[in-house]
């Protein structure tokens, strides 16, 4: 295609035009000539600059990658306000209290042991009940590394939750990981409300 001038005449319409304008006799010959003029010859082109690639945040600092999401169970409750006497609290922790009641879930599946611990629990707490230990297991290592991670002993890890949504947050007063002497870091005692 050819380059087009101004009012978008290519070069050879302005030279064609050029000499039929030539032939023409003006009717005013005191005006200036407008007809259309070539175009200046290309100014020359801009120095090129060279612009080191980047790709966007490269200069960002990263942030260490983590796969947990939540903080780990006993960081957790060991943040945990104390909501009961802390005389006695301090009792339970160091194992000084015997419970008066225990259920173990381990080998349990969650949709097994979610359902036993509601009954036990509610029945610990009909019965005056105030102490109760729920052992947990530590649980296993996971064998696969596939695109989820898996936690260690989920069961560990729900039983907290559970003891504080309904129906069993209303009975429950407090929950703290048990001491050695009952199970140390797979198990949970769990101190009960009054009735």
């Amino acid at each position: 295609m050819k380059r087009r001038g101004p009012r978008g005449l290519s070069d050879e319409d302005l030279d064609l035009w050029r000499q039929v304008a030539k032939t023409a006799t003006p009717m005013r010959p005191d005006r200036p000539d407008t007809a259309p003029k070539r175009p200046d010859p290309k100014k020359p082109a801009r120095p090129r600059v060279d612009i080191p690639a980047f790709r966007p945040g490269q200069n960002a600092a990263l942030p260490p990658i983590s796969v947990d999401v939540a903080a780990d169970i006993s960081a957790r409750m060991a943040h945990a306000p104390v909501r009961m006497d802390k005389k006695t609290f301090t009792k339970i922790r160091k194992g000084r209290i015997d419970p008066e009641g225990r259920i173990d879930l381990h080998g349990m599946t969650l949709s097994q042991a979610h359902p036993a611990l509601i009954r036990f629990v509610m029945a610990a707490h009909a019965q005056g009940k105030r102490l109760i230990l729920v052992i947990t297991g530590k649980g296993r290592d996971a064998v696969e590394d596939g695109p989820i991670p898996l936690r260690r002993g989920v069961l560990r890890h729900q039983v907290p939750h559970w003891l504080d949504e309904p129906p069993l947050g209303s009975m429950v007063l407090q929950v703290t990981p048990a001491s050695r002497k009952h199970g140390g870091e797979g198990a949970y005692y769990v101190y009960l409300r009054r009735r």
